[in-house]
């Protein structure tokens, strides 16, 4: 764990583990319960430190912080591949990323501004009136294991840029980018108070630092089942919620093939499936359906599967057994569902081999659920009313894809689909670290992306003269 500035030591430790050959990778402190007072009372010392600091200053550490990230990209890099199973591409990807969100949250720093109230709509007024955002109060940031470096910085970035302390709580299985990060940031002047992680489990510590008072903001990335847990605890907390998808691409006759299932080979299989945006679920225009898949079964057969760290692998491991586990449950219910594995389907050692089915019922688990695998589903549909049903027909909705040179289907399909995001012609996986980015349903409350979730870390402040 890491407090006050500094690393601390834990006589109870954690084991992080290589996914790809169960290897230990290095041993950590585990947190306890009274790790998570002594973090509340450092947070509260934190940010009546920061809420006092000039924006600027804000500012200009968040810019220091990008900076040293990049200086120690391949220390960041390695672990990251490592501890989450990434590929050592992935990992440098996911570094560069982490730096540019520290440098779009050190300029919402400086933007985030009130506006001016009028008093005159009714009638005459001598009353004059602003708002200003003021910092919210510590922040308890909630990680989980596939972004471990950037997505920590989604939370941290604009929490600190608002006025902001945090605790941040990584997943078990993916601290020591956290760690790094934390160190980053003092060393880039962050106050020592301002900054602190825990490392431990979520029915531990984790529901102790969800029901902590002095914790006013929650920011959590996780599944839907854990962020329904932690909003029925947290109490008068404002919390943000990225949670679960299975997101759905919708592909009509005229769009390209061949692009269309390199996309998919990048939106489906990246960091095993393993992204809250990957693609789960493809829908196809029923004249075109077969050359399709056979397209896409081709570009799928091409991934380079095995070692994360070997430069020419395109997909890693999976994060644990139990991950591994849920695939194989969710292939075996789509074959007793009417389904037909085209290619994959089964693991090898620690990797779930690239995985296409094909018209399975819509009632499976592949369609229904988060997989969170290699997996990618295919079916397809006639109309354009009956493809907006099927991809609009589960609890998700956090981002969605249509492919088609119809400008009038794509904005049809854009106004009609129940998602946070709709994208024409591009996969729904994609995603830039400023946009607004989160869900509808049981895919999240809130937005990231640092100009909104700094207004989701802050209050607005009225003041009111009047002349006398």
């Amino acid at each position: 764990m890491f407090i006050n500035g500094k690393r601390v030591q834990k006589s109870n430790k954690i084991e992080v583990i290589n996914p790809y050959n169960d290897e230990v990778i290095q041993t950590l402190g585990c947190s306890d319960e009274s790790d998570v007072r002594l973090a509340a009372r450092t947070a509260f010392e934190g940010h009546q430190k920061l809420k006092r600091m000039a924006a600027g200053e804000r500012s200009r550490i968040l810019e220091n912080a990008a900076t040293i990230i990049q200086r120690r990209k391949d220390e960041l890099s390695r672990a990251i591949a490592l501890e989450a199973g990434k590929t050592i591409t992935e990992a440098r990807g996911e570094v560069d990323r982490a730096a540019n969100t520290m440098k779009l949250s050190s300029l919402a720093a400086i933007k985030l501004t009130g506006e001016t109230v009028r008093f005159d709509l009714g009638g005459p007024s001598n009353k004059t009136g602003f708002y200003t955002r003021v910092p919210l109060g510590p922040v308890l940031a909630i990680t989980p294991f596939n972004f471990p470096l950037n997505l920590s910085c989604h939370k941290i970035g604009p929490a600190v840029a608002a006025g902001n302390s945090v605790i941040h709580k990584p997943a078990t299985k993916t601290p020591i980018s956290a760690m790094i990060l934390a160190e980053t940031l003092v060393e880039a002047g962050l106050p020592p108070e301002g900054i602190s992680v825990l490392i431990g489990s979520g029915n531990t510590i984790g529901m102790a630092l969800v029901k902590e008072p002095s914790v006013r903001k929650i920011s959590f990335t996780g599944s839907l089942e854990v962020g329904l847990t932690i909003t029925q605890n947290c109490g008068m907390k404002r919390v943000t919620m990225e949670l679960g998808s299975n997101s759905a691409v919708v592909a009509f006759k005229d769009a390209p093939p061949e692009l269309l299932a390199k996309k998919i080979r990048v939106g489906g299989y990246t960091l095993a499936g393993q992204v809250c945006i990957s693609i789960q679920r493809v829908y196809v225009e029923e004249s075109i359906a077969e050359d399709f898949l056979a397209l896409l079964t081709h570009e799928v057969q091409q991934i380079e599967y095995g070692d994360q760290l070997l430069p020419e692998t395109e997909m890693g491991p999976m994060i644990d057994h139990t991950a591994l586990d849920k695939a194989d449950l969710f292939c075996s219910d789509a074959l007793k569902n009417g389904g037909r594995i085209v290619t994959g389907g089964k693991r090898m050692g620690n990797v779930f081999i690239p995985t296409v089915i094909s018209d399975v019922s819509e009632n499976s688990l592949v369609i229904q659920e988060e997989a969170f695998a290699p997996i990618v589903a295919v079916n397809k549909f006639q109309t354009l009313e009956q493809a907006v049903e099927k991809v609009n027909s589960t609890k998700y909705g956090l981002q969605a894809a249509v492919f088609t040179r119809d400008i009038t289907k794509a904005l049809k399909c854009a106004k009609e689909i129940d998602a946070g995001g709709v994208l024409i012609n591009e996969m729904p996986t994609f995603r830039v670290d400023n946009m607004p980015y989160g869900g509808t349903k049981g895919s999240g409350i809130g937005r990231e992306g640092p100009d909104f979730a700094i207004k989701e870390m802050t209050e607005e402040k009225l003041i009111i003269f009047d002349q006398i």
